[in-house]
């Protein structure tokens, strides 16, 4: 895989949002904000970037037994730093994202990644792996936070829109418009990768972070069905 490729596959074809369905709760509980969710988006996406690089550089010295726990520490150092930047410079956008903020310490990209790509490859590829994932997160919340923010609230960016501002649909703006609209998004990107973003076999147990606890189910000897061959 070059390193286009290793960019572009967070964006459509392993899209953490919409093909991998990972950080669901972020991803419904802000877009109904165009504002919000790009914050969001930048947020999580500097936490990938700087969390990858430092477990990626760290991957040899990192003891194998507790590395989720030091990756834990070590993404909660990031994300500690960028809500006191937002705190100081953005503290309207702070107060909007609230707890959702402090949460992307255990959101699903961020250690799924660090486990999955950052611990077995160099600085550069993790740092290309993050921004790849992270602007595939931003994508999907932008475009996400675009159709419940104009039909919700008749707005963009805070922008009335013409008869939709005096007719908005409120539904879009609570959850059940934020399921409809996420479902609409996976199957839209299922149509358009034919269902193939991610192969059966890439969930295998080799990819799983606990298989050293299987005892005697080890990595190399699981089927893709989670049985001993």
């Amino acid at each position: 895989m070059t390193k286009l490729q290793n960019f572009l596959k967070g964006i459509i074809k392993e899209n953490p949002t919409l093909v991998l369905v990972l950080g669901t709760c972020p991803t419904l509980a802000v877009t109904s904000s165009v504002i919000n969710a790009l914050g969001m988006g930048v947020a999580a996406t500097v936490v990938l970037l700087c969390s990858n690089m430092a477990i990626s550089a760290l991957r040899k010295v990192i003891p194998d037994k507790v590395r989720i726990p030091c990756y834990i520490v070590l993404i909660a150092g990031f994300v500690t730093m960028i809500e006191m930047i937002m705190h100081a410079f953005t503290p309207d956008l702070y107060e909007s994202l609230g707890i959702f903020l402090s949460l992307i310490v255990v959101n699903c990209i961020i250690l799924g990644r660090a486990e999955m790509y950052a611990s077995k490859n160099n600085v550069l590829d993790s740092a290309i792996d993050a921004l790849g994932m992270g602007v595939g997160f931003t994508l999907a919340l932008f475009a996400m936070s675009t159709i419940r923010e104009i039909f919700g609230n008749g707005s963009w960016l805070g922008i009335p829109i013409p008869w939709l501002s005096e007719n908005p649909i409120a539904i879009m703006t609570l959850a059940p418009g934020g399921f409809f609209v996420f479902g609409c998004l996976i199957a839209l990107v299922n149509k358009l990768t034919h269902g193939k973003g991610v192969k059966k076999k890439d969930f295998g147990c080799e990819s799983c972070p606990s298989a050293y606890m299987c005892g005697k189910r080890s990595a190399d000897k699981c089927g893709k069905d989670g049985e001993d061959k």
